[in-house]
């Protein structure tokens, strides 16, 4: 886990400023730093009323009875879009977006809830039972 989190620290980041050069010498420095920062401004925008949206399923589902679950995991990945839509750079706001759409959040969204199942279906030593003669 330590060398996945050292790697994400380091690669991303080196990547995004790969990225920010070649697309600096295309399109203008100040054109790049412009569109970054527009970018950000637009994906917290665009973060806090989805999240504020989601938020209010969440209170509607809780009034109903019903566990939020799908919506707690929809709370999640706008949050982490909306982190990563504030971290400068394209990659991160080319995922950050891709989290907002709603058609493609629900794609991660059912992919994530198959990992959650998979990783707490398996049955643990200490949930069987053995039964004594």
């Amino acid at each position: 886990m330590l060398l996945k989190l050292f790697l994400a620290f380091t690669i991303i980041p080196i990547f995004e400023i790969y990225l920010l050069i070649k697309i600096g010498t295309v399109f203008g420095a100040l054109t790049s730093i412009a569109l970054v920062i527009f970018t950000g401004f637009l994906g917290a925008y665009l973060a806090r009323i989805q999240g504020l949206q989601t938020l209010f399923r969440i209170q509607e589902s809780l009034r109903e009875g019903r566990m939020p679950s799908g919506e707690l995991l929809d709370a999640l990945l706008i949050g982490v879009a909306g982190l990563v839509l504030l971290t400068p750079g394209f990659l991160t706001d080319t995922i950050g977006f891709i989290l907002l759409v709603p058609s493609s959040r629900n794609a991660i969204k059912s992919w994530l809830r198959r990992q959650i199942e998979a990783r707490y279906s398996r049955t643990r030593p200490e949930d069987v039972i053995i039964e004594q003669e």
